[in-house]
């Protein structure tokens, strides 16, 4: 039987950042990834119509790409439709690299606003974490943001182009706070790798060149130079808690021949994603208690937040080429994040500005919305909105909610006969109110820009990248699933480290919060529970 002292579930964010920090302290670390390495020989160049891997094997929907390392996520009862992608780097690889951190503020909705709840730890202890983090992964940008003051820049900003400087008068008119978008994607070179050429949308998949911050470029290949065992092509199935002790006894898991196959550690880690991970412990019933494991808080899988998104595109005479550069970072603005209840909402939310997208998607969106028709005047319709357009997003601080949650299927199961997960989700009438007053400031800002028309929707259906909060972090095991150093509460031996132990989501992308927490949970794993390890 395999034994090792620490087993990582999820080759992603989280699990290959807690990777290169265990490893580098001398333990001996295996990390199971249910997914395998995006080959180079796998993808289309652009020219030869690569985009529409976007629609199949490149896809955001593990029921689109229905691959041996998918399982189904059922959104029929959600108005977010969850996205994810499994494989080395795991959804790091279609991120679109922004990369903005949470506030102080973020960490006592509680205390600030009389909400939710505040986290158990702060923004100070993330710090070090957060800076550590942005050293390995690279990030561009500009210090000396009012709204981020503890930022230090270690690359010079992606270019704003054409779209962006139009925009950026757009705020100033408003005078709006506006900042170069923090990104991990790099300008210069960086930890010997190169510039980011945006010759491929960074949320297409197949940086090949490695520009990009995702964790198959960065984390990884310092994890494996100091020992890091990765068993690839390997899907945890369940987790066997020992009847005698209060432990994860082994792992369960089908190897790459479909086989199934038993692991052991001395210290196991979850860090499969918002939904992979409370997927697991709800899988693990046993006898005395069907709730799964981890679960004596009844809160594995609930409080599911996801950042509800909203979209304005603005239009212009001027061609902007808006599809030049990662499709993902411009600008953000956060004038409407801190909380203003005479808004007639809690808390907040950003503004980030993005790129458009690439020739097929736009045909598809300008087609559904009968801006063009195919047909002979096709290609000068087309033409006259393509690269004339700009684009931002609405990103919603999503509070926690006890019915929002993530179920174990009945009715769909993947190719190895595992369930896959239903996803029950409803907006909050707050969350509504707050994308309602975003939208309207986004079609102000296109108008201070000049657009001449502009069109706005949301929440975006096809968004929900930012699963969080489905094993929350707290101090009391009543109400929380883990501690404030990822140990869950009911074992002695098993941690949590992705965006699932978030308490709230602040309204930003999570990508550098996960980060920053997957390393903060490791250095308490190694100074203060150690003794778990049997040499």
């Amino acid at each position: 039987m395999e034994k090792y002292e620490i087993i990582i579930i999820g080759a992603g964010a989280s699990g290959l950042a807690a990777s290169w920090y265990l490893v580098n302290s001398g333990i001996n670390v295996a990390c199971f990834e249910q997914g395998d390495f995006l080959k180079k020989e796998e993808l289309i160049e652009l020219d030869l119509g690569g985009e529409l891997q976007r629609f199949n094997s490149l896809s955001f929907d593990p029921n689109i790409r229905n691959s041996n390392c998918d399982y189904f996520i059922d959104s029929a009862q959600s108005p977010i439709h969850i996205a994810n992608f499994n494989g080395v780097g795991g959804s790091t690889v279609l991120f679109s690299g922004q990369y903005p951190r949470l506030k102080p503020s973020d960490f006592l909705v509680k205390t600030n606003d009389g909400l939710a709840a505040d986290w158990p730890i702060n923004y100070k202890d993330l710090l070090p974490f957060y800076e550590m983090n942005d050293q390995i992964t690279g990030v561009s940008g500009l210090s000396g943001d009012r709204k981020d003051p503890y930022f230090k820049s270690l690359m010079p900003p992606v270019p704003f182009g054409e779209m962006g400087r139009k925009l950026i008068k757009g705020f100033e008119t408003l005078n709006w706070h506006w900042w170069p978008a923090y990104s991990a994607i790099n300008t210069i070179p960086y930890n010997k790798r190169p510039p980011d050429d945006h010759s491929r949308p960074s949320n297409l998949g197949g940086d090949i060149r490695g520009g990009k911050g995702s964790t198959n470029n960065t984390y990884f290949p310092q994890a494996i130079d100091k020992g890091l065992i990765l068993k690839t092509n390997c899907k945890v199935t369940k987790l066997i808690k020992n009847s005698k002790r209060n432990s994860i006894e082994k792992v369960i898991y089908i190897d790459e021949n479909g086989e199934e196959c038993v692991a052991k550690g001395d210290i196991i880690i979850l860090a499969a994603s918002g939904i992979g991970t409370p997927r697991i412990l709800l899988s693990s019933i046993h006898d005395s208690n069907q709730r799964g494991i981890a679960n004596s808080s009844n809160l594995v899988g609930r409080n599911l937040m996801l950042h509800p998104l909203g979209y304005i595109e603005g239009h212009f005479r001027e061609d902007l080429r808006s599809n030049s550069g990662p499709q993902g970072c411009c600008i953000l603005s956060q004038e409407f994040y801190d909380s203003d209840i005479k808004r007639g909402f809690h808390r907040g939310y950003t503004f980030q500005i993005i790129r458009g997208p690439l020739p097929i998607e736009a045909a598809l969106n300008f087609t559904s919305r009968k801006l063009v028709s195919f047909g002979k005047g096709f290609f000068k319709e087309f033409n006259s909105i393509y690269n004339h357009t700009a684009h931002m997003t609405v990103i919603t601080e999503d509070l926690p909610e006890f019915d929002n949650r993530i179920l174990i299927s009945n009715k769909n199961f993947d190719k190895f006969n595992n369930p896959g997960v239903e996803i029950h989700y409803k907006l909050s009438e707050n969350t509504k109110k707050m994308l309602i007053h975003g939208l309207n400031n986004g079609r102000k800002l296109m108008r201070a820009a000049n657009a001449y028309k502009s069109f706005v929707m949301g929440p975006v259906r096809n968004t929900g990248w930012h699963t969080l909060g489905t094993c929350c972090m707290g101090k009391n095991p009543d109400s929380s699933v883990v501690n404030e150093f990822g140990k869950a509460h009911d074992l002695e031996n098993l941690f949590i480290l992705d965006g699932s132990v978030f308490p709230t989501s602040g309204g930003v992308n999570p990508a550098s919060t996960i980060q920053a927490m997957a390393l903060y949970i490791s250095d308490k794993i190694i100074t203060r529970y150690i003794s778990l390890i049997k040499k």
